[in-house]
């Protein structure tokens, strides 16, 4: 199964590191964000890549050129500078035959199981199905009763709903629901598939951590020196 990873947006939320390189091309550890990212679905046995880009694309392009000494099959895709993520996923689907993909963003991490994922996607039959997550806990959580504090600490992750986790299966039947570069996968293709009743829902209970600000890059580096990452722990 061939494997899209969105990776042209401006990340401007974490400005300090995406002036000079696009945010999948942030460091943890020694190597890119982007590369942890493929390591570990290539650990899941996704080695075909067609990264879509646009923000500093060269330096993406530049990168995949020098990778010659992994097994990994990978194509950095021009989506064009202002294409929204519809669109980049369209460009890089009509690059292929019409096949299920595996899609996901450049600048997150997880430990979701793609065997799992695509195997309660076929039982589905849907067009499209999305993995839900529990949102990082960020901040603490404060209870009180007639003006005194009864619990102060740290907020339950699974105190929170459920959000979109970036990582997708998508049926070649996706590429009708996308008008063009300017359609937005998260706001116009997904809830189309909603109204439709073609978008399925898998459930991912483990690591989930996305890179959107310094700070999450700062836990998400940490994280990549320890000897075994919880993104590649089942």
């Amino acid at each position: 199964m061939k494997s899209i990873i969105l990776a042209g947006g401006f990340g401007t939320r974490i400005s300090e590191e995406t002036d000079t390189k696009p945010k999948p091309m942030v460091l943890l550890d020694s190597n890119p964000i982007i590369w942890h990212l493929m390591h570990s679905l290539s650990m899941q046995g996704l080695n075909d890549f067609y990264i879509a880009t646009g923000y500093k694309g060269e330096i993406i392009s530049d990168w995949v050129s020098n990778q010659s000494n992994c097994d990994w099959q990978m194509r950095a895709v021009d989506t064009g500078l202002n294409s929204m993520t519809g669109g980049r996923i369209k460009r890089c689907m009509q690059l292929m035959k019409k096949e299920v993909v595996f899609a996901t963003y450049g600048d997150g991490l997880g430990n979701i199981k793609i065997k799992d994922l695509l195997a309660f996607h076929k039982r589905q039959g849907k067009i499209a199905t999305v993995t839900a997550v529990r949102p990082p806990a960020r901040f603490g959580v404060l209870e009180s009763s007639n003006g005194l504090v009864t619990h102060f600490g740290e907020k339950n992750q699974t105190d929170s709903g459920w959000i979109n986790g970036g990582f997708f299966i998508f049926e070649p039947q996706l590429i009708d629901y996308i008008a063009g570069d300017e359609s937005i996968l998260e706001s116009e293709v997904l809830p189309a598939l909603v109204a439709d009743r073609q978008l399925a829902a898998y459930h991912h209970e483990g690591f989930w951590q996305p890179m959107d600000t310094l700070r999450e890059k700062n836990i998400l580096s940490e994280l990549a020196a320890c000897a075994n990452p919880p993104w590649l722990q089942s």
